[in-house]
């Protein structure tokens, strides 16, 4: 009982964590920020696989209808380190930041159904880029720094059940809210003080998720699967405010606001109102394997470009949105579940590798019309270490690539460190028997 009031406490109080997500990445600094593909360390180090794999102990993130398989009560705790080398056509820089994943919680009901909850981040937002203008001498004429912070969080409820002996359907609803706040400072030589822009806003939104597996037993114990989920499009409503003002700066960084700007109409504050329109999100999966021994299976997923309406953050056209895809493949090991001796044989060995278009468009240059498209490549492997029971601590390592120095861009070269905690409890819905 008290482990199960722990975790409940646990759930709860994550939302404060997940809204200090930090984040490096220059890319943070367009749309909602660096969105991430929400897939538990296990998933994560098969390459991101899940629509058409479902295991007993494990979540999914991926495909609702994966808890129809789910035979014990899971709590599962997930955190990432993510060290970065930014690399541009003259600099390199290495940063660094931590953050944690999700942490949710899943259980049978009876046996055919399972029911999971939880928190995950959606996007993040956390950059500071500075732009140095000169003069035709060479000299320095203007500076302006981006800074942004924030970012994107959602609660979700999963539920999934088998229909037939081989099918089973699930459906996943959440609600999606965060903050996000951005900035451009300017400096112009020989100007006593700068200009400041700056915009707050609050994000809120909902979307439902439906999804269905099939499995099918082969001769000699193999089994096959496949899986599809649809993600209905959905609105992000975005509300805030913006304003512009002067103002003077220590040499401590203390800001000093000396007065605010207005604009043609005479108001000093604007209202922001707007929506991210993001459209129907389908993926597909099949996978084969041996049950408690191994598994491989392939995953596309596809979506078309996300579009705004009422948003002026992107007035100077330095951005836009394209369709976005992933393929993923990848799989497990494991030697033997129940070795009575070499604990090396109990531990499940994964790996994986994704190819991702993200849909970000980028215009690197002001005078290149072009829009440079951010592709994402990564390749990944990791451990699954057994505990007492059936509870397990799961490593991912990740080595990728985003981003490309063409066009006046930046390249991002990462590796991830991924940790979860996955412990099993007795199911809560399992009538208990007295001798």
């Amino acid at each position: 009982m008290i482990k199960k009031i722990l975790v409940a406490l646990l759930l709860l109080t994550s939302v404060s964590f997940l809204a200090q997500r930090t984040n490096s990445s220059p890319y943070s600094y367009f749309g909602i920020g660096e969105e991430f593909t929400n897939t538990t360390v296990e998933q994560s180090s098969m390459g991101g696989i899940g629509v058409a794999f479902n295991h007993y102990k494990y979540l999914n993130f991926t495909n609702p209808a994966a808890y129809a398989d789910l035979r014990y009560t899971t709590y599962a705790f997930g955190m990432m380190n993510t060290d970065l080398t930014i690399k541009s056509n003259t600099t390199e820089q290495n940063v660094s930041s931590t953050s944690l994943s999700y942490v949710a919680l899943a259980f049978p009901i009876g046996n055919k159904a399972g029911f999971s909850i939880g928190l995950q981040p959606v996007s993040s937002v956390g950059y500071s880029l500075i732009n140095s203008l000169t003069d035709d001498t060479g000299t320095l004429s203007e500076i302006s720094s981006f800074t942004g912070n924030g970012g994107v969080n959602k609660i979700y409820g999963s539920f999934g059940i088998k229909v037939t002996k081989g099918f089973s359907f699930g459906i996943e609803a959440d609600y999606v809210f965060g903050n996000i706040e951005n900035s451009v400072t300017t400096e112009i030589a020989g100007v006593d003080l700068a200009t400041k822009f700056n915009e707050t806003l609050n994000l809120r939104g909902g979307s439902v998720k439906f999804g269905g597996q099939y499995k099918k037993e082969l001769k000699s114990k193999l089994t096959l699967t496949a899986g599809a989920t649809v993600k209905l499009g959905n609105d992000l409503d975005v509300e805030g405010e913006n304003l512009t003002y002067s103002l003077t700066s220590s040499g401590t960084g203390s800001e000093f606001i000396r007065d605010t700007l207005a604009g043609q109409d005479g108001q000093k504050i604007f209202t922001v109102d707007g929506d991210f329109k993001l459209p129907i999100k389908a993926t597909l999966g099949v996978g084969i394997g041996k049950f408690d021994k191994w598994y491989a299976g392939l995953e596309y997923e596809n979506q078309d470009a996300i579009t705004t309406v009422g948003l002026q953050s992107n007035a100077n056209g330095a951005y836009g949105y394209g369709n976005s895809s992933r393929f993923s493949l990848g799989g497990f090991y494991l030697p033997k579940v129940n070795a009575i001796s070499g604990y090396w044989r109990r531990v499940t060995y994964r790996a994986g590798v994704r190819f991702e278009k993200t849909g970000l468009l980028v215009r690197g240059a002001s005078t290149n019309t072009n829009f440079t498209p951010i592709d994402d490549f990564g390749i990944s492997f990791g451990l699954g270490l057994p505990l007492q029971r059936l509870s397990s601590v799961n490593m991912g390592f990740e080595f990728g690539k985003r981003g490309t120095t063409n066009n006046n861009l930046i390249q991002e070269n990462y590796f991830n460190f991924r940790l979860s905690l996955s412990l099993t409890d007795t199911n809560w819905f399992q009538k208990r028997k007295i001798d």
